[in-house]
């Protein structure tokens, strides 16, 4: 059936989240304090569902094994990706993913290779993206002396910027920072520093710095990338990464643009503006904050209106 599937998102609080998701997209929030909408997850620990449709109120894990042909009928034994939008109002702590072979070794569990499209930051904000320790003795050593200043590459970022974090990447996003991050679908994180802030109960957060030790990249290497862009009838369409992964767009729609299926299925998220999305001549709404699934039976789309949308199809090692 040539239908896209809408995900309902699952909200997630954060000692560091503000009210930006509510403010900006119209969620319902957990609390005043909520970091995170996993608008598109069928990770167990913040499963969504689909909103309407053929589908309406199915878990997308459970869809994912059940109805593998809407997949391309995947190897990946877990649906491999997220997206997720990330309210920054505070820092978070400074940390590291493992790649795939720790991760399933330790964690039981893929690794987290990610990567951010800053949709919004505050004048000035910075991320924390690398480190500056030539060695992992130097790297240990900086660590236990706190010598955060001297080992951290701070970066000062804008709306528009995009940022590759593969595993092993030391990192953290900045106060201030609205972000649509594309991951594979983990949840586990090595944080190394949490700026000595307390959790409700009064007590500082868990860090892992053996673990960190063990996965981060020393010393640090930033990605090489290279956008490809490409503008048609006033729309442009960029492409920020093309990883084993997974594969990242941005689709700025200021008119009207027809799509051809170039991947089993693709992710896609609306951060701004809103038009229309047109799959087997029926027509969808579309509005910010606004995530849906283009399954694989679905082998064109039209989008139209003016709005600037994320999209991600899986990698190679994800298909």
């Amino acid at each position: 059936m040539q239908e896209p599937l809408f995900m309902n998102p699952k909200l997630q609080g954060k000692i560091w989240g503000g009210t930006k998701l509510r403010d900006i997209y119209g969620y319902e929030l957990p609390s005043e304090h909520t970091g995170e909408s996993w608008a598109i997850s069928a990770h167990p620990d913040g499963t969504g569902t689909v909103a309407d449709g053929s589908y309406a109120g199915m878990p997308l894990d459970t869809l994912y094994a059940k109805h593998p042909e809407l997949f391309g009928n995947p190897s990946a034994e877990v649906f491999p990706l997220m997206a997720k939008i990330i309210d920054a109002k505070q820092e978070l702590s400074v940390q590291v993913h493992p790649d795939d072979d720790y991760g399933l070794k330790h964690a039981g569990e893929q690794g987290k290779t990610e990567c951010w499209y800053i949709i919004d930051a505050d004048e000035g904000a910075e991320i924390i993206y690398g480190h500056n320790a030539t060695t992992k003795e130097q790297f240990k050593t900086m660590i236990y002396e706190g010598d955060w200043q001297d080992l951290l590459r701070n970066v000062k970022v804008k709306a528009g910027d995009f940022y590759y974090v593969p595993s092993g990447t030391i990192h953290a996003i900045g106060a201030g920072i609205l972000t649509l991050e594309t991951q594979q679908s983990s949840n586990t994180t090595y944080r190394v520093y949490d700026y000595d802030r307390l959790d409700d109960t009064g007590c500082k957060r868990e860090l892992h710095i053996q673990q960190a030790l063990e996965v981060s990249m020393i010393p640090h290497r930033d990605p090489v990338n290279h956008f490809e862009v490409k503008s048609t009838d006033g729309n442009t369409l960029t492409t920020f990464i093309k990883s084993d992964y997974f594969t990242v767009h941005k689709w700025d729609i200021q008119t009207h643009m027809e799509f051809k299926k170039e991947a089993p299925y693709t992710l896609v998220s609306v951060i701004e503006g809103s038009g229309e999305l047109t799959v087997a001549d029926k027509v969808y709404s579309l509005k910010k904050g606004d995530h849906f699934i283009l399954p694989a039976p679905v082998e064109a789309w039209v989008l139209s209106g003016e709005m600037e949308l994320i999209a991600s199809t899986p990698g190679p090692k994800n298909t």
